[in-house]
């Protein structure tokens, strides 16, 4: 009896830790996958090119999943011209399958200021302490989903007056990295601006 007894206990000792060890390779899988994940919001009309294509190509090429959102699904076309067809709505955004989230700017992205929807995944996004950044004059939804409060920012200069009231300080600069809250002032900087957020959440 007891030849077969230790057995039976090897038996179910290995078996439970083989299912235990399962459990945790799918949990660390699902982990990277998210840490691998970026969102990138546009303006459905007359986002500026560069400051999505930038940060686009190179997180791309840098092994990140990128996907994009808008207001609508249908083709987005840029302020030069560029055509995106974003495979989300903002509304069907599920903020926990990100790692980080990057808004586009153009003038199309006032139209993007008051969306309470954006600022509430802002907001949750920025309560997880994940990757935060816009440019142009996007920085404005983060200054009104009220996250900039004691961060310091910049944004394209003719709008801001938009984010003084709501920031820690307006610095004017090019790049502005301020804690987990990346902004870019403006089109001129679509490089620097992708470089930083690469670096951010590839730490």
């Amino acid at each position: 009896m007891k030849r077969f007894f230790i057995p039976a206990i090897l038996i179910l000792i290995f078996c439970g830790g083989g299912k235990e060890k399962n459990v945790s390779v799918q949990k660390t899988e699902v982990e990277l996958a998210q840490k691998k994940s970026v969102l990138i919001v546009i303006a459905h009309s007359d986002f500026r090119d560069e400051e999505f294509k930038e940060p686009f190509e190179l997180l791309k090429n840098s092994g990140f999943k990128v996907t994009v959102a808008s207001t609508d699904t249908t083709p987005a076309k840029g302020m030069l011209g560029m055509v995106v067809k974003p495979e989300i709505l903002i509304s069907q955004v599920i903020p926990d399958s990100f790692n980080a989230l990057v808004i586009a700017g153009g003038t199309g992205c006032k139209n993007l200021w008051d969306d309470n929807v954006l600022h509430n995944i802002i907001r949750n996004f920025f309560d997880k302490h994940k990757t935060i950044a816009a440019i142009c004059i996007a920085p404005v939804v983060l200054a009104r989903a009220g996250i900039l409060k004691d961060k310091k920012a910049t944004v394209y200069p003719q709008v801001a007056d938009e984010i003084r009231p709501y920031c820690g300080e307006f610095t004017g600069r090019d790049i502005e990295i301020s804690d987990n809250i990346i902004t870019g002032s403006g089109p001129q900087v679509a490089k620097d601006f992708a470089k930083a957020i690469l670096e951010a959440i590839s730490k």
